[in-house]
């Protein structure tokens, strides 16, 4: 599947992050809970160094619960603390902001000791697109600051945000990476939203991620689409839910960029179930 994007903002991006990470107290990076290591962007970690990190799993109330347990668990194992957040409904942000305080105590507690007014804590809150920073930052501040959409892309500049309270937040843009990973890895990407759809194969990407959910999810995809079998190849499933669905064309022949289209619409809202796309390593 012959699937990057990677326009000149982000590499633009990845520079200013770089210039703009001796300003920050720590780095709160968002991940998809679907698909948490798929989300998780090699050359942002690169450039954080030694930069204390919290990994929000974003839109968990999308994903496996059972599977997003077993991440947390997972990344802590490795040393990184990680967080499961659903930043609309706000669950997990208190968690979040308790922790960026829990982190920087040391640095509070020797600038009162010092004589030093208090500032809020500065924290860069960064991530690959579509994986909800700014619905994040609306959450942390409560009230809608950030420009959010259901489609990646929306941020195109870096910008500080002032919550109210104790954190002040840096905004960036969503940044993918210039050669995304193998196979699974741009699927990933590519059916929970990360990338724009106008730059992928739609009909090859549904059929792909049906096949997958025949695999991990079949009751979840034989009620959502009324399958009878689903031990048919991804373009066949494609077809056969594309005909349940009444998307055909003149001639009776099925409409499959519009069931595509459709199917990954209900994937990415959760309407086909909750669903994860990856489990932890040796799970």
């Amino acid at each position: 599947m012959d699937v990057n994007w990677f326009p000149g903002h982000m590499a633009k991006t990845l520079r200013e992050l770089k210039e703009h990470l001796k300003m920050v107290d720590l780095v709160i990076e968002t991940c998809d809970a679907r698909i948490p290591e798929s989300s998780r962007n090699p050359e942002l970690h690169r450039l954080l160094g030694q930069k204390p990190l919290i990994l929000v799993l974003n839109k968990a109330d999308l994903a496996d619960p059972a599977a997003t347990g077993r991440w947390i668990t997972w990344y802590r194992q490795q040393g990184i603390i990680a967080i499961a957040a659903d930043s609309i409904r706000r669950t997990g942000l208190q968690e979040i902001i308790k922790t960026c305080l829990a982190i920087t105590q040391y640095k509070t507690e020797r600038a009162i000791a010092k004589g030093r007014l208090f500032r809020p804590v500065r924290v860069l809150v960064a991530g690959i697109p579509n994986t909800g920073k700014s619905s994040l930052i609306n959450g942390l501040c409560g009230r809608k600051i950030a420009k959010t959409a259901d489609k990646p892309g929306i941020t195109r500049q870096l910008s500080w945000i002032k919550s109210g309270g104790q954190l002040e937040l840096l905004d960036s843009p969503g940044v993918l990476w210039p050669r995304l990973g193998d196979e699974r890895s741009k699927l990933n990407l590519a059916a929970t939203g990360a990338i724009r759809d106008e730059l992928l194969p739609v009909e090859e990407i549904t059929a792909d991620a049906m096949l997958m959910l025949a695999h991990e999810y079949p009751d979840l995809l034989r009620e959502r689409f009324k399958l009878d079998d689903l031990g048919s190849s991804g373009p066949d499933l494609l077809e056969q839910a594309g005909r349940r669905r009444g998307c055909l064309l003149p001639g009776g022949r099925v409409d499959t960029m519009r069931f595509a289209t459709l199917f990954l619409d209900e994937l990415r809202g959760g309407k086909i179930g909750r669903i994860s796309l990856e489990v932890p390593p040796l799970d």
